[in-house]
């Protein structure tokens, strides 16, 4: 009998597996991403409300009476310079709680989110990376051309405004793929890390060491009764209003403060009596972690109140009398405009596609780049922190911050129809998405395409 002739098994291939971009996460991060994205949309309908009443109050016949409460000082001769207009007060103390907000978000990606894993963590970092040196680039380039005036004001366009982008999506009923939404939350989150540290660093005056070494004693202890699982309100709140204060006096912007203290708060639940442990990170951090629970009780303040009081008092530019072809052609607003419609979405869109075309990198079967790009589109709208470093570079009330606020308005309002007018055309496949992802055939509770990923 002759041998049996078998054929050589093929080596291995020893390069790791390929990423899927935009790939769905788990079954516990989808539900927090729900929960997120459900009161950031809420919250993104009142800060349009407020943006349009701040904009409709100040070209009325009434407009005298938007400015007189905006510079209202409620507490004249105030130490610790907090003797501060209303406007004033929106912008350095109601944007703590929202950065207050942001810290908590940012700790949780980095502990139990898409941010703890390198190789997921890739694409979120490189987008936002991409979509904020290109637009501050093309904003520089601009600026130049046109004399140089402005260039304090490079870092305006830079940031995304996830609430604002999640009401563009809620009033186009796009519904967008998990893998999208989820890459949309972090991009933006990420963004608001670069943005406070660009706050920190390059829009600090009169700056004073000793009230900021003094500031870290408050943070210090509010460090360690988080820690510790100590939520005493009386003795938090103060902390947070020392290390505020502290803050704001030290010539650093205040809201830098509101980062700090959420980075202190525990992400993952104390490990309990009987030894048993959730069954991952994201479980973990979603059942008992300190900081979801705080996330879930101060985010709806900062979305529902905060942001929105901000926008009221923030984008009120008066267009009434305005030279309409002087605003259109001034060098800054054309920066503005061009960064965020162009620079943050061929930013992100260049940066993302490199990232698949250099690495082992492709995108999730559900997705296009198509709907890469309508996402890199909806990212330039940029609304709260962009007027929040124009107040900074420019200074409230100047000739130059009603100019940066008319632009980010222009800019975000073009993003937002640009970015409508692509994910709207392919809404129908989104939908077959979303449906499958809802489905719950076994009845358990959790739908079947995180419990089968095969599952169509």
């Amino acid at each position: 009998m002759s041998p049996k002739l078998t054929s050589p098994t093929p080596p291995a291939d020893p390069r790791p597996p390929k990423i899927r971009l935009f790939s769905r996460s788990s079954w516990p991060e989808a539900r927090h991403l729900a929960d997120v994205l459900r009161t950031e949309t809420v919250g993104g309908a009142l800060l349009l409300s407020g943006a349009v009443i701040a904009l409709v109050w100040a070209n009325s016949p009434w407009s005298d009476s938007y400015t007189r409460l905006g510079d209202v000082v409620p507490w004249p001769g105030a130490p610790w310079h907090l003797d501060l207009d209303l406007a004033t007060w929106a912008a350095d103390g109601l944007l703590a709680i929202f950065f207050f907000v942001v810290g908590l978000e940012l700790k949780r990606e980095f502990v139990a989110g898409d941010l703890r894993d390198p190789r997921r963590a890739a694409l979120p970092m490189a987008a936002a990376l991409g979509g904020m040196v290109l637009p501050a680039l093309i904003y520089v380039a601009v600026v130049l051309s046109g004399g140089g005036e402005g260039l304090r004001g490079w870092a305006i366009p830079t940031a995304t405004d996830i609430a604002f982008a999640l009401a563009v999506l809620a009033v186009v009923s796009s519904h967008l793929p998990q893998g999208l939404r989820a890459f949309l939350l972090t991009l933006a989150v990420v963004d608001d890390l670069f943005a406070i540290t660009i706050i920190a660093i390059f829009y600090t005056a009169d700056f004073h060491p000793v009230p900021l070494l003094a500031a870290f004693a408050p943070i210090g202890l509010f460090a360690v009764l988080v820690q510790r699982g100590r939520t005493w309100w009386w003795a938090l709140i103060p902390l947070a209003i020392a290390a505020w204060t502290l803050m704001h006096a030290s010539g650093v912007h205040a809201t830098v403060a509101g980062v700090l203290l959420g980075f202190t708060v525990p992400v993952l639940a104390r490990r309990r009596a009987d030894g048993g442990q959730p069954a991952s990170a994201s479980a973990e951090a979603g059942e008992g972690g300190l900081a979801a629970r705080l996330e879930h009780r101060w985010r709806p303040v900062s979305a529902g109140f905060a942001v929105p009081i901000f926008a009221l008092f923030a984008a009120g530019v008066t267009l009434r009398g305005t030279d309409l072809g002087a605003l259109l052609s001034d060098p800054i607003v054309i920066a503005i405009v061009a960064a965020l419609v162009f620079g943050k979405s061929i930013g992100i869109f260049g940066s993302t596609y490199l990232l698949a075309r250099f690495t082992r990198a492709e995108l999730d079967e559900d997705i296009t780049w198509v709907d890469l790009l309508g996402i890199a589109l909806l990212a330039g709208v940029g609304f709260t922190v962009s007027l929040l470093i124009g107040d900074l570079a420019f200074g409230a009330g100047s000739t130059a911050d009603d100019r940066v606020k008319a632009a980010v308005l222009l800019g975000s309002v073009i993003s937002a129809g640009l970015a409508a007018a692509v994910l709207r055309r392919r809404n129908a496949a989104y939908r077959r998405v979303a449906q499958r992802e809802r489905l719950d055939a076994d009845g358990d509770g959790v739908p079947d395409v995180y419990q089968h990923p095969d599952a169509r």
